[in-house]
């Protein structure tokens, strides 16, 4: 009797190739019983479903250790140039099934726990997410790592080891509740520390200036303790790193002066220089302008930094003498991203370490940092530019303030020479914010000190130049650029969906998984009746699938045959999740006034996690929760419509749901959502896109043709001309019967009987001052809704629709976006090389 076809079995067959076919299934299973035996459970006479899935990957890491030291060695010997990525999140989800994948090991491994009885979808799911970061901005970084692991780049992911990730989400009550990540608490398996590299950071102090130059002096030191994560390409033997900082306090920390009672108390207060890595800020597109977070961003920007210099200086494998004295060729060999504002101390702390301890002159610092340094910005939303008070950066971090001064200063004076009189200007581009707070504004920091300066996608970049940056866009046009973002088809597609890669593969060949573009092929399948039949089973293969995942999870049973209308992503009132709350209560009241009339079934999901302090996401959640509960214990509407809330959204849920999507939410006000990355898993994936033309909708439209998304609502050009009119939200309510009777329901408390005025806030928030415009495109988006219900139902025309989106994803790559970082910004080639194994002869 043969047992049912897993993911792992699909991935399996996408490819035999790889490093571990059938003849070292057995070296597999000997492996995985010696880590079991000696290196784990030891002294115990009983293994737990922990300890095989910890055997397992101490296995599959093994096969990375060889690479990792070979690729290391590589780089020394070639001596390319070195590309640093620095964000203070990335948010990696699990690495056990995206390990076998890149190298291969899918086929064997799967085999070798087949044949000892183990279940390895059981042994997956027992690994904790990575959680490291809040959502878009974290996963892209995951992302790039991944494209330039399998681009061949010597590249250098550089982070924080949150102990605490982002925070688990439960829902009690229909309230979100956050409980603690405590992702390290069973130790793990996929990072090495490296305590030889530690660096000693400074705070506080204060700044001597003398014939020397300047000093700062009387800090206090907090040690930088790395821990390094092996990053494998797809199948090329390159094994690239991510370190991330742990903050430890030095051995006389505060026991200098201590007396026999102060000793207790000068051990505890170690706490607080360690606190600085001990949590992520759970905060999406919101600055928090606390001590600690600014901590933080110094903390990761100077281990990095010294690192980087230590790095360039010593270009010898195994080697920490110097053998670079010059800088010179500094900017030739370092390349350094600043993932957002967060890191943007690394420009001052370069000039620190050129001007203060490499002693330099500041006119060839300057030089040199301006083009070592490239910054990518996320975000158009003023409250998520970073600001910080000058009274901070004074006592935390005196020097770097007094070289933000002085950058400022010759940069005004640069703009007055182009642009005299025009005191205004000079005001608006000031690195420093006079008033009633002193401040300095670091997207400027970041412009000024940067050579290239990048949007996410091309209609965010756009807005970059034409309105946030206008200034600095007509001061240096130069430097601006678009880099619209990408996902990595190894995750997204392969490890995720494996059902939908074997079709692809079947058709197009394997090739695809590292050259996306080739999903164009699949343009000449549209009309193929045993594609279409394929990509359909798949399709529902995936939602029985996650429909089982449901039930066994939360007891909640949905209908497969309907159709799953999915929004997952940060609550955030730009994100609209309180549009796609409308068109719910339009669903459910229209099945009440005519229950005889047929409707295509729906199960509507929302997923996402609300920044703590955030109250509007959170009363969009209970929101969200509330209608649920009133639609799905009302009889009349039976399986038509389903409305459910999906806990703790993580990478590791999305892989799950992203595949089972029938459509896509991508519905934000437009002009703010930057790019977006969402979107492309789920159109990679086989999911139609209802939106907005915002982000990178605009060029999934492009790419697919605008008649293959659901494209509603207003245009950028529209929310302009609205915001002049002046946006009335009256007017919609009065117009529109349907909305007036949602928003009547909400005031009612149709929905909160027991707490009549519980949606009050929402409420007066939609009607009285709502940036985000949700009136305004409810009457588009609902009408949209309806074309999509009704494709729906002709199953044949949409899945020809998700063919071409498909086909037409092929740009989402990160490998291309990376490619173009590395040609347009950071002045190195992309190569599909393939390093020698470590057990292929050396040349």
């Amino acid at each position: 009797m043969s047992r049912p076809l897993t993911d792992a079995d699909r991935r399996r067959q996408i490819s035999v190739r790889g490093l571990a076919g059938p003849e070292n299934v057995g070296e597999l299973k000997k492996n995985f019983n010696r880590h079991l035996h000696f290196t784990l459970v030891k002294d115990r006479n009983v293994a737990t479903s922990r300890d095989y899935y910890m055997a397992l990957a101490h296995t599959v890491r093994d096969h990375l250790v060889g690479r990792w030291l070979r690729t290391q060695q590589y780089y020394y010997e070639k001596d390319p140039k070195r590309v640093y990525y620095l964000s203070l999140e990335f948010y990696m989800g699990r690495t056990l099934t995206n390990t076998m994948v890149n190298l291969g090991l899918q086929s064997g491994c799967d085999e070798a726990l087949y044949q000892l009885g183990l279940d390895m979808e059981e042994l997956q799911e027992i690994e904790e997410d990575a959680g490291l970061g809040n959502g878009g901005l974290g996963r892209l970084a995951a992302c790039f790592l991944d494209s330039m692991a399998t681009l061949g780049l010597a590249a250098y992911g550089y982070g924080i080891r949150y102990e605490f990730g982002i925070f688990n989400q439960r829902i009690a009550g229909g309230w979100q509740v956050e409980e603690a990540d405590d992702w390290l608490r069973y130790g793990n398996p996929w990072e090495k520390a490296r305590p030889e590299y530690t660096i000693p950071v400074r705070f506080y102090g204060r700044v001597e200036h003398g014939p020397e130059g300047a000093r700062w002096v009387d800090t206090q030191v907090v040690l930088a303790l790395p821990y390094d994560t092996p990053v494998p390409g797809y199948r090329n033997n390159t094994v690239n790193t991510l370190r991330l900082w742990s903050a430890r306090a030095p051995n006389d920390f505060n026991l200098k002066d201590f007396n026999v009672g102060g000793y207790v108390q000068a051990v505890l207060d170690r706490n607080l220089a360690e606190n600085i890595s001990r949590v992520l800020y759970p905060n999406d597109n919101f600055f928090e302008g606390k001590e600690l977070r600014l901590k933080q961003e110094y903390f990761v920007v100077a281990a990095t930094l010294h690192d980087i210099v230590r790095r360039f200086k010593s270009a010898k494998f195994g080697s920490r003498d110097p053998v670079r004295k010059s800088f010179e060729t500094f900017p030739d060999k370092v390349a350094i991203q600043l993932n957002d504002t967060h890191p943007s101390l690394a420009i001052p702390e370069l000039m620190r370490i050129l001007v203060d301890e490499e002693h330099l002159g500041w006119d060839q610092a300057w030089d040199i940092t301006v083009r070592t340094c490239a910054y990518t910005n996320h975000t158009v939303l003023p409250e998520a530019l970073e600001r910080w008070p000058v009274h901070l950066l004074e006592s935390l971090l005196p020097r770097h303030l007094q070289l933000i001064y002085e950058i400022n200063q010759r940069f005004l004076d640069r703009v007055y020479a182009q642009f005299p009189g025009d005191l205004d200007r000079l005001r608006r581009m000031s690195l420093v914010e006079e008033g009633a707070v002193k401040r300095i504004n670091m997207a400027h920091l970041c412009i000024v000190g940067a050579h290239a300066v990048n949007g996410v996608a091309e209609i965010h970049s756009q807005i970059l130049k034409d309105s946030v940056f206008k200034d600095f866009y007509e001061l240096e046009p130069h430097k601006f650029q678009n880099k619209t973002n990408g996902i990595t088809p190894r995750r997204w597609l392969v490890m995720c969906n494996p059902g939908l890669a074997e079709v692809i593969a079947q058709r197009i060949g394997e090739d695809f998984v590292s050259d996306l573009d080739q999903l164009q092929r699949l343009r000449d399948f549209v009309d193929d009746e045993s594609f279409i039949r394929d990509v359909a089973n798949v399709k529902q293969e995936n939602k029985v699938k996650f429909a089982a995942y449901l039930e066994k999870m939360s007891g909640v049973r949905v209908n497969p045959a309907s159709l799953f209308d999915v929004q997952v992503k940060r609550i955030h009132e730009y994100k609209r999740q309180l549009l796609n709350c409308l068109h719910i209560i339009t669903l459910y009241n229209r099945i009440k006034k005519d229950p005889g009339k047929p409707f295509v079934p729906r199960t509507i999901m929302i997923g996402g996690k609300a920044a703590p302090g955030y109250h509007m996401a959170k009363m969009i959640i209970r929101l969200v929760t509330a209608i649920g509960d009133v639609v799905n214990q009302d009889p009349a509407v039976g399986d038509r419509l389903r409305v459910l809330f999906l806990e703790n959204y993580r990478v590791s849920l999305a892989e799950k749901v992203i595949p089972a999507a029938d459509l896509s939410e991508q519905i934000s006000t437009a002009g703010t959502e930057a790019s977006g990355t969402g979107n492309m898993k789920f159109m990679l994936n086989g999911a139609l896109t209802i939106g907005t033309m915002d982000g990178a909708n605009v060029e999934m439209a492009e790419e697919a043709g605008e008649q293959n998304l659901f494209i509603f609502g207003m245009r950028v050009p529209d929310v302009e001309a609205l915001d002049r009119k002046g946006y009335r939200a009256q007017e919609f309510y009065d117009r529109l019967p349907e909305l007036r009777q949602a928003v009547d329901q909400l005031s009612s408390g149709f929905f909160s009987p027991r707490q009549p005025d519980l949606f009050r806030d929402i409420v007066n928030m939609l009607m009285n001052h709502d940036r985000f415009k949700v009136f305004a495109d409810y009457e588009a988006y609902v009408k949209c809704q309806e074309k999509v219900s009704a494709l729906y139902k002709n199953q044949r025309e949409w899945t020809r629709t998700v063919i071409r989106n498909v086909a037409a994803a092929g740009k989402f790559s990160s490998d291309r976006t990376i490619a173009q970082y590395a040609r347009e910004i950071w002045g190195c080639e992309p190569s599909r090389q393939r390093i020698p194994a470590p057990d292929d002869p050396r040349e």
